[in-house]
């Protein structure tokens, strides 16, 4: 047994890492703010202790993990290198611990998340599989040959690994703040990719991902004809969506999977491959799909006074194209409302237009302050930038928030990456 202490353990990799570390009989603790997160629940619930950020947390004994979102200068990182104990960066931990299974890495600027929440789900039905994902999830089962896991391209972290598999759902340019331009994240990508030793799972309606170069077989998939594993006959059912499965033009199977959207038929597919080519019994990852429930902050669904409010995670234009389609596929006829927190100022001003585009895809959309970040406090525009671009659309202050009241039995939706919750929770405490 070890003892560890994480910097940062709200942070939805650093819970997840721990939630593994202490399943798989570890001592676990940590640290952050007080402020309230979605991702401590799950910490408190098995037993974790998250503590006040404080020097006397730094005692003899434990290895501290570092959370990439602060720096060398914090308080307890400076102090635990002042006394000679090991601090380790999240990433560069990560990047040791997946040596000692079959590592499958999911990455991608959109779907990361909820790609390796379904995959993780799935071949768990099948084999005893360890999981980090970015929801702030994660499980460590000790006899377990898999490991999945969420791989960020942000500042190119998802250079410190060398998975035996990894997924690329798409490539597109986010992160303005670190990113160049778009060949800058086609080059991270790229550089990615060389670090994979078995084999790569691309989605092939990606441009981007065709013209990369691999080192290693690649499997593009997709719907439709051009691909090694592909999805047709898509049905959309009562409860989910069923499609065919070929694979380098030979039928596979025939799967149903309990969600809406082409992106979960993609996601799926993804999933597919990965069982394919680790030959896992098709039977058991067919059942494994049905019960899945879904991933923290991803659609996830509450029931009030004939409404549907709906929590999810999208912060960049084609995430909110791909809830809308999700939104309107699984509640044909309904009124869709979106109530939008735009994440950063620099990611508000470098696509302005694509999320009026996207947004304007809603019914009503109502448009809330930009959420900053402790990069980017401020910036030269404000949330009334991206109203004025949007039909109909209206500025939404939290103490506003009985507007949404005369949207009778609409499918309400409260996106984005920052603390939307918070106006999420005010409504839904006012129909309760």
């Amino acid at each position: 047994m070890e003892k560890y202490h994480f910097i940062g353990i709200k942070g939805a990799g650093m819970s997840a890492l721990a939630q593994v570390l202490h399943d798989l009989g570890n001592e676990v603790q940590g640290s952050d703010i007080e402020k309230e997160v979605f991702t401590e629940h799950q910490l408190r619930d098995k037993g974790i202790s998250i503590l006040p950020f404080d020097e006397a947390n730094i005692v003899e004994g434990y290895t501290y993990i570092a959370g990439n979102a602060f720096g060398d200068d914090h308080l307890e990182i400076s102090a635990a290198r002042e006394k000679g104990y090991p601090v380790i960066r999240y990433h560069e931990f990560l990047s040791q611990f997946m040596s000692q299974f079959t590592s499958i890495a999911v990455t991608g600027a959109h779907g990361k998340t909820s790609t390796t929440g379904l995959l993780s789900h799935v071949m768990n039905g099948d084999v005893d599989t360890t999981f980090l994902i970015g929801d702030g999830t994660g499980f460590g089962l000790e006899d377990s040959k898999y490991f999945t896991f969420e791989s960020c391209e942000y500042k190119r972290h998802f250079l410190s690994y060398h998975p035996d598999y990894a997924i690329i759902t798409n490539i597109d340019f986010d992160h303005p703040d670190y990113f160049r331009d778009l060949q800058d994240v086609i080059d991270a990508f790229t550089e990615m990719a060389d670090q994979v030793k078995k084999a790569v799972i691309a989605y092939g309606g990606d441009s981007h991902t065709r013209k990369m170069s691999y080192n290693v077989p690649v499997y593009f998939y997709g719907i439709g004809e051009g691909y090694d594993i592909s999805a047709s006959n898509i049905e959309v059912l009562s409860k989910g969506t069923r499609f065919d499965v070929s694979v380098e033009g030979e039928h596979l199977d025939t799967f149903t999977i309990p969600m809406y959207g082409d992106h979960h038929v993609l996601n799926s597919l993804a999933v597919i491959a990965v069982g394919y080519l680790e030959d896992l019994d098709m039977e058991n990852i067919k059942k494994a799909f049905m019960t899945f429930g879904g991933v923290k902050r991803r659609f996830s669904e509450t029931f009030r006074n004939g409404m549907v409010i709906v929590d999810d995670y999208a912060h960049h234009p084609k995430e909110i194209q791909a809830t809308l389609e999700t939104a309107r596929k699984k509640y044909n006829g309904r009124e869709i409302v979106t109530v939008f927190q735009p994440h950063t100022f620099s990611r508000t001003e470098k696509f302005l237009n694509e999320f009026a585009e996207a947004l304007s895809e809603s019914d009503k959309a109502y448009i809330v302050d930009i959420f900053g970040s402790a990069r980017e406090d401020a910036g030269a525009l404000t949330s009334r930038d991206l109203v004025d671009l949007i039909p109909d659309a209206e500025l939404l202050a939290e103490g506003g928030i009985e507007k949404l009241n005369s949207h009778d039995e609409a499918v309400i939706i409260f996106m984005g990456a920052g603390d939307i919750q918070k106006y999420e929770k005010r409504f839904t405490e006012l129909l309760s």
